[in-house]
């Protein structure tokens, strides 16, 4: 699910908060960071479980409605479409979700329902639903592309939703955008016969994913001054404070990678930084970034610093 672009942003977040905060205890920002990886997968539960809640408040919708005093007078040629479409069906009978959601004591959306009836009256009187319940056709992936749409349309940019997230956790507000588009791809991807653990995929590749993860963030924290020096003998010019702290920290952790990562190749290396600027510090950040990089992976060439193996990861 977290693709290690994802992992060095999580480290970056990790850094940037032990600066802020002025706590050097090391043990700690490793517990933040284990912590902060595992609640990127628990905000993707989050968001599988609100759909699940949209369906059973839907299913309520249907059963009252059938009462003579709430009768729907609404014409649709099956009240029960939404009910029975076949991917919330899927998610809402899923044990393996199910069990995991119990295991981890997701009940937010039970906690605050508020939420979830914002998003359900948004739904209902949306033309899109309209579109839906008042089409004929009636396929699986007829079903799919709605619930995708409806994602992407009406559930991912609410507002109170995005507020709630980031009352909640912090680090939620950067792990929407992954989880969002990891989500959507995951339900692209489902068919009527799913997979065990289709909805469940594991958070990282495999263990040496979290390895590279502590690796990165201890192995740049414990050598900081080293990293600063081989930063100020290539900005001769520039003046420590007027580094930006986000570019600062990215390079710290670029150089430490450079360094001491052999299998991950020095290209690799810098395009994953330069995008991370990108998306995450100043207009110009990459090309600064980029020239210090370059002047660096030209002189550990040169000196033999620079030992790289294999293909590399990503």
């Amino acid at each position: 699910m977290l693709t290690r672009r994802h992992i060095r942003v999580k480290v970056m977040q990790c850094i940037y908060a032990l600066i802020q905060s002025k706590d050097n205890a090391l043990e700690k920002q490793e517990k933040f960071l284990k912590v902060s990886i595992e609640n990127t997968y628990t905000l993707y539960l989050l968001m599988l479980s609100l759909l699940i809640e949209l369906h059973q408040m839907a299913n309520k919708h249907v059963v009252h409605a059938t009462k003579k005093y709430l009768a729907d007078t609404t014409d649709y040629p099956d009240k029960e479409k939404f009910v029975n479409n076949r991917l919330l069906l899927q998610l809402a009978e899923d044990e393996n979700l199910k069990s995991l959601l119990e295991n981890k004591k997701i009940q937010n959306w039970y906690l605050n329902e508020e939420y979830v009836k914002i998003i359900f009256k948004e739904i209902m009187s949306s033309k899109m639903y309209e579109r839906y319940m008042m089409s004929e056709k009636d396929s699986f992936e007829n079903d799919v592309d709605f619930i995708i749409a409806l994602f992407k349309e009406t559930i991912a940019p609410n507002e109170k939703i995005y507020e709630y997230f980031e009352d909640d956790k912090l680090t939620w507000v950067d792990d929407i955008p992954i989880v969002n588009t990891f989500l959507v791809k995951r339900l692209k991807k489902s068919k009527p016969n799913n997979p065990v653990n289709f909805f469940t995929p594991a958070l990282l590749k495999d263990d040496q994913d979290m390895v590279f993860a502590n690796d990165l963030l201890v192995k740049t924290l414990l050598n900081n001054e080293k990293w600063e020096k081989e930063i100020e003998g290539k900005t001769p010019n520039w003046d420590k404070d007027r580094i930006a702290e986000i570019d600062y920290i990215l390079l710290k952790m670029a150089i430490c990678e450079l360094l001491n990562f052999s299998s991950i190749p020095e290209k690799v290396t810098i395009n994953e930084y330069l995008e991370i600027a990108k998306e995450y510090s100043t207009p110009k950040s990459s090309i600064f970034i980029n020239g210090i990089l370059d002047k660096l992976v030209k002189e550990y060439k040169t000196d033999g610093k620079l030992q790289k193996i294999g293909r590399g990861l990503l």
